[in-house]
């Protein structure tokens, strides 16, 4: 007699189970899927004690009738495909018919289903696998699931659950991820009877990623879209100032199905390069449509992963996408500022106003008889009403305080009054500035260098340095400044021009202008301008270096000095005069004029470390190498903190912020300004409630 023999169909369904059923999370995945498979609109996903007690799914779906209940539950039976050519256009979240037998397999199953609500149900019951009974029951159209006493059992699965808390964490990632992917389904999601999300099924994704991260995180994301040839996508992603500690934020979904995929998530996080610090995540769900025979989803037991036919120019767009999206959206970082509870007014008292019309010619403010620019703004006004408004804010705003009558003409007229303030601010700021310039030595005026390695002196009158002395310096070709002072004027920068004031601690600048107060940290900012400059350095061609006065020796092991002289030549590449000195020593001759003064010989070697680690396809990793290198040298050359800074200084580091590519944010992604408008002051202070 052979050895070999057929399982029996129970047995062959708890081993389906192992596969299938993982945890709840995977019972509440295959039992909502169906209830999308179903075409529901309404779908509610009930759990008591982290699902292990009870999981109840209740969707307004097709339904089902007695005959099609009672096949449910064999293996392997299925609605979604007929035959082989389906696999490859799979449109379907569901279709190897292994779900229901599986869970029932493993738990206290019951279910109920009517394909009308005028018409009688069906109601099953089915333990560890087995069929109970069979009964009508009023029931309306749609299906409700429920499982008990999951892996009762399978004390083996069982007694590896996590705790509650976790199993719970599970399901309600799941949860979120199909509702992000189906907006225009309504899912409400409880547990012990307390609600964990509920969304309206209204189509519109920006809402469901309100009910899961918060109304604060979706004022912060921006709208992302694009498409090829055989791609379509969209979605949205975070800002830069919203970020997560791990990559489980990152949601691919793709033809209405989620999916864990490295390489679109790799693509993802390749878009915000430089723009986020190091170890922090986005916020993304992005919308995959494509034509199904471009994705197999049929490579993961739990359907969770996916192969898609051009990965690289799906991946290659996103990341572009990404990009562009970023460039349009990002702006200077604002607080968040918890809005403070409204106050509930029974009665609103409508106050009587007895104002008297000031002239134009005649203020009646000091503020107003100091400003030239302000008395010119007044006189551009087109009703008496409007000057009046601006002769009773500028005295309040004098006084200190607001007056009763004021604050309460301020609530009738809130837009026309914050207009008028902002009008007052930046007409004094305007009147300030032009009295400090008018009075300013043209001394002052004049860039600064801040330690700028191998540039020239800043030009001063009593100090003028030919171009023949300029050209003779080190005999090669001199680096230009790097602050030098710009005109306002000259350059479309998305960031204002901002008007220094003081430093915090020699570390943040205080700046501001007619939009608000700015905080810059001096750090960052000069990190950017040098990362720019050094990325435009790299990318040269022909790189001119300079001979040191003592040569500087490297040692490394027998298997890394190995490495090291087959790639020899990449080094050189970056203007590194390196050969071998024997043995395992390498020696360097000379290097970049550019290179940071005083951090030469770090850079060195930490170049050559990164060349020894990148691996046999170092050749291939030049931008990333460049890259590396100029992260490196840019934070080893920028100014440190505790450093305080003159006016000039501080003004010259601003106006070469602004002729940066990417102002927001230093290559390791940290911001570089805050910006608090005059509101987010007044909320601060409670001078606005």
């Amino acid at each position: 007699m052979g050895t070999i023999h057929v399982l029996d169909e129970h047995l062959a369904n708890m081993i389906a189970a192992g596969e299938v059923v993982e945890r709840p999370a995977s019972v509440v995945k295959e039992l909502v899927e169906n209830a999308i498979d179903a075409s529901a609109t309404t779908i509610e996903i009930h759990v008591e004690e982290g699902g292990l007690e009870m999981i109840r799914i209740v969707d307004n779906g097709k339904g089902m009738d007695r005959e099609d209940c009672q096949l449910a539950f064999e293996r392997h039976a299925t609605s979604k495909i007929s035959n082989a050519r389906d696999l490859f256009r799979i449109r379907t979240l569901g279709f190897r018919g292994e779900a229901l037998p599986s869970i029932a397999a493993v738990s206290r199953m019951e279910l109920t289903s009517s394909t009308s609500s005028s018409e009688v149900g069906t109601h099953l019951l089915i333990e560890g696998g087995q069929l109970g009974t069979i009964s009508d029951k009023a029931a309306v159209k749609g299906t409700e699931v429920c499982v008990r006493s999951l892996f009762f059992n399978t004390p083996a699965r069982l007694k590896y659950m996590k705790s509650i808390a976790t199993e719970v964490g599970h399901i309600s990632d799941y949860v979120n991820r199909l509702a992000l992917t189906h907006p225009s389904i309504s899912f409400l999601l409880t547990h012990n009877g307390k609600t964990l999300l509920q969304t309206s099924g209204d189509g519109k994704l920006l809402h469901v990623m309100a009910a899961i991260y918060g109304v604060q995180v979706a004022k912060l994301l921006l709208p992302i879209a694009g498409e090829t040839l055989d791609y379509k996508w969209s979605g949205f992603l975070s800002k830069t100032e919203v970020t997560r500690a791990n990559r489980s934020y990152l949601s691919t979904l793709v033809n209405g199905r989620y999916v864990r995929s490295y390489s679109i998530n790799n693509a993802i996080m390749r878009g915000y390069h430089t723009l986020l610090p190091i170890g922090r995540y986005p916020i993304v769900a992005l919308q995959i449509e494509m034509d199904p025979s471009l994705v197999d989803v049929n490579v993961h037991p739990a359907k969770l992963e996916a192969r898609f036919s051009k990965e690289d120019e799906l991946c290659s767009a996103i990341e572009q996408s990404v990009k562009e999206t970023l460039r349009q959206g990002l702006g200077i970082v604002r607080p968040m500022i918890t809005q403070p509870k409204a106050k509930v007014v029974t009665q609103v008292v409508q106050p009587q106003f007895d104002l008297q019309i000031t002239k134009p010619d005649t203020p009646q403010s000091p503020l107003l008889a100091a400003s030239p620019r302000l008395q010119e703004w007044m006189a551009k006004q087109e009703t008496p009403s409007k000057q009046v408004d601006v002769v009773a804010h500028t005295a309040s705003i004098e006084n200190g305080t607001v007056k009763e009558t004021a604050a309460n003409y301020e609530k009738l007229e809130a837009a026309k009054v914050e207009t008028t303030s902002h009008e007052i601010v930046r007409a004094t700021l305007l009147d300030q500035r032009d009295k400090r310039e008018a009075f300013q030595p043209h001394e002052t005026q004049i860039p600064i260098q801040l330690d700028i390695a191998q540039a020239p002196s800043p030009v001063h009158p009593s100090n003028e340095i030919s171009s023949e002395d300029n050209s003779a310096v080190a005999g090669t070709e001199q680096a230009p400044p790097l602050l030098e002072s710009t005109n306002e004027n000259e350059t479309d920068s998305p960031v204002p021009v901002m008007y220094p004031v003081g430093q915090v601690h020699g570390t943040y600048i205080v700046a501001q202008n007619d939009e608000g107060m700015y905080l810059i940290d001096q750090h960052a900012a000069q990190e950017r301008i040098f990362y720019e400059y050094f990325m435009e350095k790299l990318a040269e061609e022909d790189i001119s270096s300079q001979i040191m006065l003592f040569p500087h020796t490297v040692e490394y092991t027998a298997a890394e000095a190995s490495k090291l002289e087959k790639r020899l030549s990449l080094l050189q590449s970056f203007g590194l005069e390196i050969e071998a000195f024997g043995g395992r020593t390498f020696i360097v001759r000379a290097h970049p004029h550019w290179f940071p003064e005083g951090a030469e010989l770090e850079v060195i070697e930490e170049l050559i470390q990164f060349v020894l680690e990148t691996g046999e396809n170092a050749q291939a990793n030049v931008v990333l190498m460049r890259e590396k290198a100029a992260i490196m040298m840019s934070c080893k050359a920028s100014i440190k903190a505790n450093r305080f800074l003159t006016h000039a200084e501080m003004e010259s580091l601003l106006n070469q912020l602004r002729n940066t590519s990417s102002p927001y944010t230093c290559p390791h992604g940290r911001p570089i300004v805050i910006h608090f408008t005059g509101y987010d002051l007044e909320k601060m202070f409670k001078r606005v409630m």
